[in-house]
């Protein structure tokens, strides 16, 4: 595939499942788009604001529904998102993706403050997700390409999530999809 055709790919996930309810008041596109604008406000990088655009990627294309956390499910949509991407984006960006809800479970066991500032979704699919890590886990985590990106991307998880926020439209990411594509 050309760099224009992952694109493609990528715009036609969003529009086929970015509809889909994200558990927060908000779409799941919404979602993704309020992180990756939230990310480039703090004047992240390209490839730390793509990560976040795309660290639910896996829920647009896992064909489960994203309801299932309440049936005490795991979609493991990090782990298909970060598949479906691997080919196309740099470790780093993939790892992100990858660890972004094991960032949660570290960064809850690490700063039990965090837990608190989660919303109840949240709390339910970290529960579903298998709770903090223990000691062990937290080290194996600290080892993984792309943890320290994990981590940045999964503040910007966290906050995006506002039913008002105004920010771009997805075509307005497509130079940053391009600049990170690995050719």
């Amino acid at each position: 595939m050309t760099p224009d055709e992952v694109i493609d790919e990528i715009l036609a996930a969003f529009v086929a499942s970015g509809h889909l309810d994200y558990g927060e008041s908000i779409s799941m596109q919404e979602h993704m788009l309020q992180a990756a604008c939230l990310a480039e406000q703090n004047g992240e990088d390209d490839a730390v604001i793509v990560a976040t655009l795309l660290h639910d990627y896996g829920h647009l294309v896992c064909n489960m529904p994203n309801n299932t956390f309440l049936e005490g499910v795991d979609n493991y949509h990090e782990d298909v998102g970060a598949n479906a991407l691997e080919e196309w984006f740099d470790q780093d960006i993939v790892g992100a993706i990858r660890l972004h809800v094991d960032a949660k479970r570290y960064l809850c066991a690490a700063t039990p403050a965090y837990r608190e500032k989660l919303s109840q979704a949240s709390i339910t699919t970290l529960e579903v997700q298998g709770g903090p890590m223990n000691e062990e886990e937290m080290a194996a985590f600290r080892e993984q390409s792309g943890y320290r990106l994990a981590l940045k991307v999964r503040v910007y998880d966290d906050l995006g999530k506002e039913p008002q926020m105004e920010r771009p439209d997805l075509d307005y990411y497509v130079p940053k999809l391009k600049a990170c594509i690995n050719r």
